[in-house]
């Protein structure tokens, strides 16, 4: 790895991001458990975001409660008293049950308190997302609205056999309303692909592992895996610029480079990145239904000197798609975010499906908080982007909360579900056994994962 090369402002940008968003999910989470605990009166000894293995960074009693911010940024913990937990406090079980203890409480009591965490998980995506649909709103592109079809920013789809310009029309036998679906879909794709390619309709078959291919093959891009197809548009170009003083206006639309054609951006960029600063090149330029040349020099940054449009306000202004954004008002947000958020926890589901079957490959892709800081963007804060990272994390650490695990919320609640059917309680010594065995079996996934992240250890 070279280290030189590393854009530090970006890995500390997007490292700020991720452990901002963990540090709100953690608190909030694990403030579900302390509130439903103190509903029924358990006496909580700790609440801690952060672990705090030997010492914290920082503490303060208060009442019976000690807050603190421990060192170790892996999650966050409340210590119930009388609660066989990740302290594994063996002392406090051996004496007799008090009253104020959690070992105490009825078992829809203990069930409640075990699901706090998670049902705050759940509603604070609403929430969040309800926000976002009030801020920025709904922005939509409809996928059969894209004159020009599809860009794909990675050679596995064309090993696939996608073609640039491909408008895709159904994946599974099931329609692509949005753009923004069409990545979900093909990712989690089962058989067939159904694509119109100039015109004629075509059947693209998809190999089971798909997900773990891309995986492999995928390299590291800020390019997004697809794009809308767009043309090469000049949208403003400074006097100065040698492009400028050679004849390239406004509004021309650069058709071809020398003997290249560069109708579209992603046949531009792929001209404009092999030739060498600095030389002579011819334009060819369509300009009010007339096509001409001009010559001029590529300047030594590699770039022309124009802009083009980059919005979809502009996109949508040319014709070269249809883009909405709908805004809700307080009212309308709620059952909306609701709606958003439940979309999200199925695609979730059906990805975690993917991992668990291995003929997908999926499982290469699982990573650790390498590849949770990746998805925040590196060049500024933008806080829509980080609220939606925030919101769709927020329904996975429910989901995942949920697992049947020992150690996880989920394996005690089920533990609870047992006891309240069978109506026998399983016993101390049980519990902390299924609790090392949860937390040696969350240890190993953690190593797995982060491991993934580095060094490839799934591929």
């Amino acid at each position: 790895m070279n280290l030189l090369a590393i854009d530090w402002s970006s890995v500390g940008m997007k490292a700020a991001q991720l452990l901002l968003s963990l540090s709100i999910l953690v608190i909030l989470h694990e403030f579900g458990h302390y509130i439903t605990a103190k509903w029924f009166k358990c006496r909580v000894d700790k609440f801690y975001l952060f672990f705090d293995p030997w010492f914290s960074v920082f503490k303060k009693k208060i009442g019976e409660t000690e807050y603190g911010v421990g060192w170790l940024p892996l999650g966050g913990y409340v210590k119930i008293a009388g609660m066989v937990d990740e302290s594994m406090d063996k002392e406090q079980m051996k004496l007799p049950p008090q009253p104020w203890e959690f070992r105490s409480k009825p078992a829809w009591q203990r069930l409640i308190i075990m699901l706090g965490g998670v049902i705050v998980n759940v509603l604070l995506a609403f929430v969040i997302y309800a926000m976002i649909l009030m801020v920025w709103g709904e922005q939509n592109i409809k996928a059969d609205s894209l004159k020009y079809g599809v860009a794909f920013n990675d050679p596995l789809f064309k090993d696939l056999g996608f073609q640039n310009g491909d408008k895709i029309i159904s994946v599974d036998g099931k329609p692509v309303v949005e753009f923004t679906d069409i990545l979900k879909k093909v990712l989690l794709v089962d058989s067939n692909v159904i694509v119109i390619r100039n015109g004629k309709q075509q059947n693209l078959k998809m190999p089971v592992d798909l997900i773990g291919k891309l995986i492999e093959k995928r390299k590291k891009s800020e390019q997004p895996l697809i794009s809308p197809r767009v043309p090469v548009i000049v949208m403003h170009i400074e006097d100065s610029s040698i492009a400028f003083k050679n004849g390239l206006r406004k509004s021309d639309h650069v058709i071809g480079i020398n003997a290249y054609s560069t109708e579209f951006r992603d046949e531009y960029e792929k001209v404009i990145s092999t030739m060498k600063k600095g030389t002579s090149i011819a334009l060819k330029v369509s300009r009010n239904d007339s096509v001409i040349f001009l010559n001029t020099t590529l300047p030594e940054d590699g770039k022309i000197g124009f802009s083009s449009p980059n919005l979809p306000e502009q996109f949508d202004s040319l014709g070269i798609y249809k883009f909405t954004n709908k805004k809700y008002g307080f009212f309308a947000a709620i059952p909306a975010g609701v709606k958003r958020a439940g979309n999200e926890l199925g695609f979730y589901i059906d990805q975690f499906k993917k991992i668990l079957s291995p003929s997908t490959g999926a499982y290469k892709g699982v990573g650790g908080f390498k590849a949770m800081g990746s998805v925040f963007s590196g060049h500024g804060w933008d806080w829509e982007h980080f609220w939606t990272i925030t919101a769709f994390f927020s329904i996975v650490l429910a989901f995942m909360n949920l697992l049947p695990i020992p150690a996880l919320d989920g394996g005690h609640v089920l533990f609870t579900l047992i006891e309240m059917i069978t109506r026998r309680k399983p016993s101390e010594k049980f519990l902390e056994y299924a609790q090392i065995v949860g937390m040696i079996l969350l240890l190993s996934l953690m190593v797995y994962a982060n491991g993934n992240d580095w060094f490839g250890w799934g591929k």
